[in-house]
């Protein structure tokens, strides 16, 4: 039996794929996962796994600092939200990538690309790592505060992950916060005040203490009969009231 680990600072993203890994390859077993660079490294030392899912941004030390130490010992797949990344681990001799979140399609043909190389010698990551570390040196100086990019929802007994772009708005709803796109709402067990210290307040505005409105999703402000500020936004019906704390926002409309 295989045997993997998964590293990424995300808890969501390892739960994620974990799930998406049970699904395409059950006989595959998950000896551990890590948060960071470094805790892979010690991981794959004492478990010696046949596999390492490693995200490239991490803490302590990176996927790519990671893959250095390991790659010589287990076959190597990269987890990234970035394109640029994958395609380059892909064609510079990695077994393979995953972009985040997972999707079962796409996974699939990783799992199935993993099967032909188990038993193998690990491929030679050298000259991949060296470039894909540059290119993150590259970008180092605009990098951005680690900022919430997927929202795990439940949306009746369904699970989804929610890119947080496609959010419209997050309101309170009793014991829940409810999230609303443009084409479903969905219930999320985390309250207002957790988000707004997850989410990048240059693309989200808390608006009313019961109320995070993606800025994009914004089509204009009026005000109503009582002089109130109402937020209206993009692809549903309904207004946001804007609270006195935060009409400041909108002095200039």
């Amino acid at each position: 039996m295989a045997k993997a680990l998964i590293a990424d600072d995300e808890r969501l993203m390892r739960e994620q794929l974990r799930a998406r890994l049970a699904d395409v390859w059950p006989e595959l077993q998950i000896v551990a996962e890590a948060t960071n660079g470094q805790e892979a490294i010690d991981l794959v030392r004492q478990l010696k796994p046949d596999l390492a899912f490693l995200d490239i941004r991490m803490p302590v030390k990176t996927g790519l600092e990671a893959a250095r130490e390991i790659g010589d010992t287990c076959h190597v797949v990269f987890i990234t939200a970035y394109d640029q990344y994958a395609v380059d681990a892909f064609e510079g001799g990695a077994i393979d990538y995953v972009l985040k979140p997972a999707e079962r399609e796409r996974l699939e043909v990783t799992v199935g690309r993993l099967k032909k190389h188990l038993g193998a010698k690990p491929a030679d990551l050298g000259a991949l790592l060296e470039r894909l570390a540059a290119k993150l040196g590259e970008a180092a100086p605009r990098a951005q505060p680690r900022y919430l990019q997927w929202i795990q929802a439940s949306i009746g007994q369904q699970i989804r992950m929610i890119p947080v772009d496609d959010v419209l708005f997050f309101t309170s709803d009793e014991k829940y916060t409810r999230v609303q796109t443009e084409a479903y709402e969905a219930l999320i067990r985390k309250p207002i005040k957790e988000l707004a210290e997850q989410l990048d307040p240059e693309r989200f505005w808390q608006i009313h203490r019961a109320t995070i409105v993606n800025v994009g999703a914004i089509a204009g402000v009026v005000r109503d009969f009582r002089g109130r500020q109402l937020v209206q936004v993009k692809g549903y019906a309904g207004k946001l009231e804007v609270s006195r704390n935060y009409s400041h926002l909108f002095k200039q409309m």
